[in-house]
């Protein structure tokens, strides 16, 4: 009986070991923001918000409720079994441009305080086993604060590194640096290198198929990325003659993007940066965010 009792307990904490690894690989590519009463996540290119209201657990109330993801009561199906708390979960496929999928899951579990609206977002993949990982995490509120990024912006974790930035840059999302007249970058943090480079060609897919310019010209340029030699593709996106909040703003007339995908310490990260033509460019061709990561090879 002793030794029946001591193989229990070994299996048990086997299992607590291996979930806790897991964790903690996860947790490295995992990263976050919180705003306003919602949180903001982002991993393996995937965009995930949570946010809870407190209200019953209902077809009605969820759809009133959550209006910011326009779901209507009659999407309301089905349950997912491996949640323990009454929830529903929604599956939309939006094709935003030709071969370019939006794929979006979105949970809604009653919790003691009321409602958790939970969703994943990606283009031209979904992780299923990525959000069983994440859910009870999520849920049960086991993201170490550690995790979030200040909103008033001093310095941030690049991948695991510590990256000092002006108080005047600031997030336009989860892993999304703007700092104004010294360019803007957006980034992921992936478990492979071939997911990076997928996230980073999906990502020029959509800007390739949007309707406010066009790519004028694209190239394959020499590049040292976090201190690793890789391969960038250099775009740079046309909005001459075109009328838009975001080129007023800036007052330029052509962007300049470099799309990136490699091995970074423990990881592998994708990257993709921009600046305008009347940045702040420096002598190395590069505004000054885009050099705190990039060096272009002469």
């Amino acid at each position: 009986m002793k030794r029946q009792i001591l193989v229990a307990l070994l299996l048990l904490l086997s299992v607590s070991s291996y979930s806790q690894s897991a964790n903690d690989q996860l947790l490295l590519r995992l990263q976050a923001i919180s705003s306003n009463g919602t949180d903001f996540y982002n991993i393996d290119g995937i965009e995930i918000s949570n946010f809870a209201v407190s209200t019953t657990f209902s077809k009605k109330t969820i759809a009133k409720k959550f209006k910011l993801y326009h779901i209507k009561e009659a999407e309301l199906l089905h349950s997912d079994s491996t949640i323990q708390q009454p929830n529903y979960y929604v599956e939309k496929n939006v094709e935003i441009a030709p071969n370019i999928i939006q794929h979006a899951t979105y949970y809604f579990v009653e919790t003691s305080n009321g409602v958790n609206g939970i969703a994943f977002s990606a283009i031209n993949k979904r992780d299923k086993a990525l959000e069983k990982e994440l859910l009870p995490l999520i849920l049960n509120n086991q993201i170490p604060r550690s995790q979030y990024e200040k909103l008033t912006v001093d310095s941030i974790d690049f991948a695991g590194r510590k990256m000092k930035l002006g108080r005047s840059c600031r997030w336009m999302g989860v892993a999304n640096m703007q700092c104004p007249s010294d360019g803007q970058m957006n980034w992921s943090i992936h478990a492979t290198l071939e997911d990076a480079k997928l996230t980073t060609e999906n990502q020029f897919q959509v800007i390739q198929s949007k309707k406010q310019g066009k790519v004028i010209a694209e190239e394959q340029v020499d590049v040292l990325f976090e201190g690793t030699e890789v391969k960038a593709k250099r775009v740079v996106y046309d909005f001459k003659g075109v009328t838009s909040l975001l080129v007023g703003m800036s007052g330029g007339k052509t962007l300049t993007i470099y799309f990136v995908a490699a091995p970074v310490r423990q990881n592998f990260v994708s990257c993709v940066m921009s600046f305008w033509n009347n940045d702040e460019i420096n002598p190395s061709g590069l505004p000054i965010l885009l050099e705190q990561v990039m060096e272009l090879k002469k």
